[in-house]
């Protein structure tokens, strides 16, 4: 199991926040100042130059010891805020299951974000945990089966994106 954490700014309403739901069920930990994160955390950010890749995993001799989903504005990302750390990885293409992106490609929740990476490192089951907090949750894995399961078979970055280019 991955410890998850959400890095949060406070810029959205927490009654829709999918971070301030999974903080209550205790399965991620909210942390709102950048000092709070791990440096040896693998950071979701949708800017990163890397592809999420099953090579990043702690078991495949990957150096991450937990996730971070950065649940905040572009500007943050735009300011640099997490550019001191060294792991930074982008997900591949994937359709959003949530009521507000639903059916949009590359507009996920921070908890579909979470919950893709989960997949493609090997966690399938903590993946599925995380996305049963939310009743559109289940139906992220099934949208997204095929992709998911290609992402997570390949070797490495670039082997995720040839699979993204074969689903595209």
């Amino acid at each position: 199991m991955i410890p998850l954490l959400a890095y949060r700014d406070n810029t959205c309403a927490p009654k829709k926040c999918t971070m301030v739901r999974l903080a209550r069920t205790g399965l991620v930990r909210i942390v709102d100042r950048p000092g709070q994160v791990p440096r040896s955390t693998l950071i979701l950010d949708p800017t990163a130059e890397q592809a999420l890749s099953p090579a990043d995993a702690p078991g495949n001799g990957g150096a991450v010891r937990s996730l971070t989903a950065l649940d905040c504005s572009w500007e943050v990302l735009d300011a640099g805020v997490f550019g001191a750390w060294r792991h930074h990885r982008a997900l591949p293409y994937l359709v959003a299951a949530n009521p507000t992106n639903y059916g949009r490609p590359l507009r996920l929740s921070s908890a579909e974000a979470l919950a893709a990476a989960l997949y493609i490192l090997g966690e399938p089951e903590q993946a599925a945990s995380v996305l049963d907090a939310f009743r559109w949750g289940p139906h992220f894995l099934v949208l997204n089966r095929e992709p998911l399961d290609e992402y997570a078979a390949a070797k490495d970055s670039t082997g995720v994106v040839a699979a993204q280019a074969r689903y595209l």
